[in-house]
């Protein structure tokens, strides 16, 4: 024999059940959802220096696209000694929404130490 008669606690154990699976819904990432620029970022350095076995050093341009993410990042090429004669290149990273890598490829290669002749960029 069951009990079927609705109590006051058998409502709050239903109400409890009910926002313990929708906080859980409320913060399970959904493919839509876009990542945040910081996420981004990291992940595309990491993917890039995976990818190429090179340290990405920095990301000098980072920019939303409709199709995901554009961004530049300086990579050190060629260590030497010293350190301004290294070979720096710069790479074109694109990411899709969701932050996975989808192509790169190298625009310049400079010297450290060396500044940029073509004017700001």
């Amino acid at each position: 024999m069951t009990n079927t008669k609705k109590t006051p606690e058998s409502h709050d154990a239903q109400r409890d059940s009910r926002e313990a699976q929708g906080s859980h819904e409320s913060h399970t990432p959904h493919k839509s959802q876009r990542p945040k620029p910081m996420e981004v970022l990291r992940e595309a350095r990491a993917q890039l220096a995976e990818l190429t076995g090179m340290t990405a050093e920095s990301v000098s341009s980072f920019e939303q696209t409709g199709e995901g993410w554009a961004l530049e990042v300086e990579v050190l090429e060629l260590e030497r000694v010293p350190d301004t004669m290294s070979l720096m290149a710069s790479y074109q990273v694109e990411l899709d929404a969701e932050g996975q890598l989808t192509g790169y490829r190298r625009v310049r290669r400079y010297e450290r130490g060396r500044a940029d002749s073509r004017g700001g960029r």
